[in-house]
């Protein structure tokens, strides 16, 4: 009877894992896509130090102070100038690259967290879904442990127990429930508005937006109405249904696989009919955590092979740094199980090894390797850098890379002096109560959070007040104690709401017009540089792209047009009269402009679509004079 009660408990408990539980495998790929992401945006935000970060652009820290929550921190407002905004940006990108490696993963990414917070707090008018989803994913990661599977933490791992391939714990179920409340969130928003659900008409809204469009975009645009219709009420109830797929407790690797798959192809679909950023690439980022474990051993039973089993490795005990070396490489090519051996334990193999002043490589057949030659020999069991062995195999390439090894070994005891920070340690990846404790209650602020979001938002929108539980939950929340607590999530920037194109596609679209006044009375187009005449036609897709060369500049034009926007447009003029001015000189510098929008707001489908000049503001560029 013991015994029974015994095999249900641990038969629970094994179910409960796998419902609840993340291969590391499936974290580390999550960390290589996530550094990979950090990484791609931190260039592309780089290329706009100046003039979105600095006090030289369209952000400076006085209007900061003016427009940003006073509980929004940022370290990159500790200076404006651009200098100092490039050395926090180099920082930033040697912290992505130790994530991306696995190097100290846990500091590693919550360095990142927070410096990620610190970049989209220093200007929130270029904020957009992305941001707000890669800081939910940051936030959860920090307790999830990313670095214990392919990465160097897991590659110098001391300890003599052998890791799980899956963990459960709390982190595991936030970052599960993480993922529900970004989709489901976005939908309960959706549902508020009638362009969703019944009318069935907020993809042809979203895909009129100019500050989002695509070629693919505008050919979806040509579609039938009905098929639109379908399309968006599709869209709603799958992201409404689709995230709990990853809760079914029966079928768990079948159903895992159906969601991942099906969310990465909702992402590159995405990512074809709208210009949103890193947003399409995070999301299908996101997703890859949820790799089953069965997925993973059906991949290394068929790269499995006699060459790769086969395969030693042999080095001297001796040196700290080629051990270290060894250990990376068995790590990063991916040859788990690949015996690492001390040259010393085999009288022959030392003897080649002093002879050739080499490490040995023995492959399945008995042949042994050296110097470049052994290195080529292991990356070609590699399953994804075998065709990098192709390259180095060239017969250009292996004198300079046998010259390169006979360097390295000659002077190992100065290589090794780039490798002193890389120790072994003991690697845990098993949850403790506290932590899981920690994260329970973050968790539950998490959910709290999304429900006032939720309350406040449909109270709001209401044109006919009710006594229900929205009118009580609203007031509740309105309370001086539970407002108190939100200054956590403002700190955290746990403030989360799911917005995108909800409750409904923006429809206020239009272009902006700026027409300067040069010292010689010349009129020139400013914005979009179409020659010498003042245009108010809408631009083209792709003077559209010259001037939202990225997601930040597009989403600043968006912003300009929102409330926030009466605070921007000064500032945005100064600089677009010091930019002009800094590249002009004499009588082709800029006297004043004139900032207007074109006011191109969606009609419904059918209608004939107008278009309506609205005057911004006048701004003289002269050094001595005021805003006219």
């Amino acid at each position: 009877m013991i015994i029974d009660d015994l095999k249900k408990e641990n038969k629970l408990k094994t179910k409960l894992e796998e419902l609840f539980g993340l291969d590391l495998r499936s974290l580390a790929l999550f960390r290589v896509g996530l550094a990979l992401v950090i990484i791609v945006d931190l260039i592309i935000r780089a290329g706009d130090l100046r003039s979105l970060y600095s006090d030289a652009g369209v952000m400076p820290r006085t209007l900061l102070k003016e427009i940003a929550n006073p509980f929004y921190w940022s370290i990159n407002s500790i200076s404006g100038e651009p200098f100092v905004q490039g050395l926090i940006f180099l920082i930033i990108g040697l912290i992505a690259i130790a994530l991306l490696v696995g190097y100290r993963t846990r500091l590693a990414t919550i360095a990142m967290w927070a410096f990620v917070i610190s970049i989209q707090n220093r200007n929130p008018a270029l904020n957009f879904a992305a941001d707000a989803v890669l800081r939910a994913l940051l936030f959860w990661a920090m307790f999830l442990p990313l670095g214990a599977s392919y990465s160097i933490d897991s590659a110098l791992n001391s300890s003599q127990e052998k890791l799980p391939k899956r963990i459960a714990s709390a982190a595991t179920v936030a970052l599960m429930i993480q993922i529900v409340l970004i989709y489901a969130g976005s939908a309960a928003y959706k549902t508020k508005s009638e362009i969703w659900w019944p009318d069935g008409d907020a993809v042809y809204y979203a895909l009129n937006f100019d500050g989002y469009a695509t070629p693919f975009g505008q050919f979806l645009l040509s579609f039938p109405e009905p098929i639109l219709k379908l399309l968006t009420w599709a869209a709603l109830w799958f992201e409404w249904l689709g995230p709990l797929m990853i809760f079914i407790p029966v079928g768990i690797t079948f159903f895992r696989c159906v969601s991942v798959v099906l969310f990465i192809l909702l992402h590159i679909s995405f990512a074809l009919s709208f210009e949103l950023g890193i947003f399409p690439s995070l999301c299908v980022v996101m997703w890859l955590a949820f790799i089953p474990t069965a997925v993973w051993d059906n991949w290394q039973e068929k790269i499995q092979s006699n060459e790769r089993q086969g395969l030693r490795i042999y080095y001297d005990a001796d040196c700290g740094f080629c051990k270290k070396v060894v250990y990376l490489l068995r790590t990063f090519l991916i040859l788990p199980g690949t015996p690492l051996t001390t040259c010393q334990t085999d009288e022959s193999i030392y003897a080649d090894m002093q002879e050739k002043n080499s490490w040995v490589v023995v492959d399945w057949q008995g042949n042994r390797h050296f110097k470049w030659e052994a290195l080529v020999y292991v990356f070609s069991l590699s399953p994804i850098f075998k065709p990098l062995a192709f390259l180095m195999g060239l017969s250009a390439i292996i004198p300079l890379g046998t010259k390169f090894y006979e360097t390295i070994a000659n002077n190992r005891k100065f290589a090794g002096n780039f490798t002193k920070p890389l120790q072994f340690r003991p690697l845990n990846v098993d949850p403790n109560l506290g932590l899981n404790i920690v994260v329970s209650l973050l968790l539950l602020y998490t959910l709290i959070w999304n429900v006032k979001g939720f309350v406040h938002q449909t109270y709001t929108r209401r044109q006919e007040k009710k006594q229900d539980f929205i009118t009580k939950a609203d007031k509740l929340f309105k309370r001086r104690t539970v407002q108190q607590l939100d200054i956590f999530a403002q700190v955290t920037r746990l403030n989360q709401s799911w917005s995108i194109f909800a409750p409904a596609p923006p429809r206020d679209d239009g272009w902006h017009v700026i027409s300067g006044k040069l010292k010689n009375g010349k009129e020139v187009d400013v914005l979009y540089e179409k020659g010498d005449s003042v245009s108010s036609d809408k631009p083209t897709m792709q003077q559209f792209n010259k001037l939202y060369k990225n997601m930040q500049w597009r989403s600043y034009f968006v912003t300009l047009n929102r409330a926030m926007g009466r605070k921007l447009y000064p500032y945005y003029a100064e600089y677009v009269c010091r930019e002009w001015n800094k590249k002009n000189e004499g009588a082709e510098r800029l006297e004043s402009l004139d900032i207007f929008f074109m006011d191109e707001r969606t009609v419904p489908p059918g209608e004939t679509q107008t278009v309506e000049k609205k005057s911004v503001m006048q701004k003289s560029c002269s050094d001595e004079q005021k805003d006219i």
